[in-house]
């Protein structure tokens, strides 16, 4: 018997574009509404002060017939000594007989899978007529969360960024110029000048066990969209609790993890729907102005979807190294 392993470098080599990683990201959403999907809250452990380790495991029935877990580990102090903030690796398995299929690095999954997230997101819950996006937290997945909010804003016309770090805001500055066009780039001072007058607001900043809550619901528009998609670090708690809608990626893992007491302690304590309930059409988005408040945990399932893509068409065409079991 034998796997496949695809490294960082080569699953970047496929190029998948983002609206690919949105599609499936979407349907996974779907099929965790109908109930194809299970998905038990992961499980983390904390080696060092604001770093985690998670293990998130998925399956999904149905055609799909995939099984997976990803073990993901995110140390900020990573980025003072020049190495990623994040890294891990996920194992998808043959679902019949449990047998390994491959193994593969979980950088870019992560980051995409994240940023795409987000998108299906903004597609469900943005106010109409969006047009000025605001992002805070200028890595990685500041990066991707554009591009993929790129495709599902439609009219996005303005981009509103902040970071703690001049470096990391010139760099995305530079980068994103050169990869996105036709939009008004506005590189903010601080946090609340960033959101102000913005219809999306998306924090990507590192998740922390402590979160640093600097972004108040004084500062934001009435009808607004606020994304959390690093648990609960940016995001004043009444930002959260005074949203007229307030939604997350999936509402069993929020409320475990919250009740664990390592996340959202006084965020909301419950979830009128979940992105699964929404993409599946089981919950109507209430229209009109006023706030929409979202908490993104990352979840196993997109992970899983994800790898499974790329494994497929790693196959087709002959990419990776075959290890023995």
């Amino acid at each position: 018997m034998d796997m496949l392993y695809l490294n960082g470098e080569q699953i970047e080599s496929m190029r998948i574009p983002i609206k690919e990683v949105i599609e499936v990201i979407e349907e996974g959403f779907a099929m965790k509404g109908e109930g194809l999907v299970q998905l038990p809250s992961s499980q983390s452990v904390f080696p060092r002060e604001n770093c985690f380790i998670d293990a998130m495991p998925a399956y999904f029935a149905g055609s799909a017939d995939t099984a997976g877990i990803k073990w993901v580990s995110g140390y900020p102090t990573n980025l003072e000594k020049g190495i990623p903030n994040i890294m891990g690796l996920i194992i998808i398995n043959d679902a019949e007989t449990g047998a390994p299929l491959a193994v593969m690095d979980a950088k870019w999954i992560t980051a995409y899978r994240s940023g795409a997230a987000t998108a299906v997101t903004a597609k469900y819950l943005a106010p109409e007529r969006s047009s000025v996006l605001s992002i805070i937290g200028l890595g990685v997945q500041g990066r991707i969360h554009l591009l993929g909010l790129k495709e599902t804003m439609k009219g996005l016309k303005k981009v509103k960024a902040f970071d703690i770090s001049e470096d990391n805001a010139k760099r995305f500055l530079e980068d994103m110029q050169a990869r996105v066009h036709g939009l008004d780039f506005e590189l903010c001072p601080d946090a609340q000048s960033a959101v102000h007058d913005a219809d999306v607001i998306v924090t990507c900043t590192p998740v922390r066990r402590r979160p640093r809550r600097s972004i108040s619901a004084e500062w934001l528009k009435r009808d607004v969209l606020a994304v959390s998609a690093n648990n609960d670090t940016s995001f004043h708690e009444e930002v959260m609790t005074g949203a007229s809608f307030f939604v997350t990626d999936d509402r069993g893992q929020y409320l475990q993890t919250q009740k664990a007491g390592n996340y959202f302690r006084d965020y909301p304590e419950e979830v009128p729907a979940d992105m699964g309930e929404i993409c599946a059409g089981i919950v109507e988005v209430p229209r009109g102005p006023g706030r929409k408040a979202v908490v993104l945990m990352g979840i196993g399932s997109h992970d899983v979807a994800a790898a499974r893509v790329i494994y497929e068409k790693a196959q087709r065409i002959g990419l990776g190294t075959r290890l023995t079991l």
